[in-house]
């Protein structure tokens, strides 16, 4: 396991590195103690002063917010998820109180409770008024945090839309409630569990049969997924969890992939651009942000085109590249597709000849788009 440890802080270090980590001491009216919390801003924060950013708050933080910091870098740094905010708690020391419940009901207790409320009514009101916060918030816990985590689905309306439980040690009554709770929810939820095959073997038991429970979820608006890792221990699943609990969140959030071109674009019944507009409005829908187009996607959407020669898709396919990429070839060239191919040459041919002087993007370039006018231009004789 310290052979894994190293290998992952080798990998996430020089990522967390790069981001903005900022230590603070919170003085906490609820706790009536002071709190040491860290947290990470996105690599360009301060550049993009209009962009606001989902939260992630990490409990466990000594030692849980780096492998969780560093995933969130490297995810957002490809695409594959957003930029967020990671913000880290530390509980040296403090977690058996921070996280005690009663033994009559099982709820949140003295200590326990307090501790509830000052991440429900202090430390995410002073995110939300010292940085450019989203509405769009996860909770990440490791065995007694990750059952505490879901006190928040508990409630009649829960702050956090996503609950990542590594290996949770399980409250009586945690499982049924929480099932009770995902399926009467009404709004999108997403709920992430993990154990290992050489997890804590009570603990792994009651992971497994409370996964029995959920697999029975009927609710559509909730994003369920459950690990049990191969060789993983209880703290050696952490490094593997992370990551599929990103990718099962963000799953639509991701650049367009080769299943999705092959089942879905190709497919004569899926309109390719409605198809790129819905995942776009879907992913501002979900998660607060209204994300840029990304030129791979309109690639995609540009070959199952040209694959299933269905040119009627190119009419708003070009409307939403000159939005998104204003001044470019990219709407230009997909303009003067449709045209070329419904009929109206010469109007293809002159949309050709305009993209002379814009900005080259992709395969894009004047060269390019002038020989594709002088090829029109040689088959009719302009």
């Amino acid at each position: 396991m310290k052979r894994l440890s190293l290998l992952l802080m080798a990998i996430l270090l020089p990522l967390v590195s790069i981001s903005q980590i900022k230590y603070e001491s919170f003085s906490s009216q609820k706790l009536g103690e002071t709190r040491q919390i860290k947290i990470q801003l996105p690599r360009n924060y301060e550049k993009n002063t209009e962009k606001r950013y989902p939260v992630v708050v990490v409990l466990d933080g000594d030692y849980l917010f780096e492998p969780v910091a560093g995933l969130v870098d490297y995810y957002s740094y490809w695409d594959d998820a957003p930029e967020m905010i990671v913000v880290g708690i530390n509980q040296d020391g403090t977690r058996m109180n921070d996280t005690y419940y009663s033994d009559q009901n099982f709820l949140p207790e003295g200590k326990g409770a307090k501790f509830f409320e000052f991440i429900g009514m202090e430390l995410l009101a002073k995110l939300d008024q010292n940085y450019r916060t989203a509405n769009f918030k996860i909770i990440v816990g490791h065995d007694f945090t990750a059952n505490f985590i879901n006190y928040y689905l508990l409630k009649q309306n829960p702050i956090f839309k996503g609950y990542v439980n590594l290996s949770p040690d399980l409250a009586p009554e945690m499982a049924n409630w929480v099932t009770s709770a995902l399926n009467k929810s009404e709004s999108r939820k997403w709920f992430y569990m993990a154990t290992g095959s050489d997890d804590v073997p009570d603990l792994k038991d009651n992971i497994i049969s409370f996964d029995g429970q959920l697999k029975g979820l009927s609710n559509e608006l909730v994003g369920y997924k459950f690990d049990n890792f191969e060789d993983a221990t209880h703290y050696s699943l952490v490094g593997k969890a992370i990551p599929s609990a990103i990718e099962s969140m963000f799953e639509i959030y991701r650049p367009i992939s080769t299943k999705d071109y092959n089942e879905t674009l190709l497919q004569t019944s899926v309109s390719p651009s409605a198809y790129l507009a819905e995942k776009y409005s879907t992913i501002e829908e979900l998660y607060g942000i209204k994300k840029k187009i990304s030129l791979n996607d309109f690639m995609a959407v540009y070959r199952a085109i040209e694959k299933t020669r269905n040119w009627e898709e190119y009419k708003e396919l070009y409307k939403m590249a000159y939005d998104s990429y204003p001044g470019t070839m990219l709407g230009t060239y997909f303009e003067a597709r449709y045209e070329e191919e419904t009929g109206n040459p010469k109007r293809a041919m002159r949309i050709y000849q305009n993209a002379y002087g814009q900005k080259t993007i992709a395969f894009l370039d004047s060269d390019f788009m002038l020989e594709k006018a002088d090829a029109i231009k040689k088959d009719f004789g302009y």
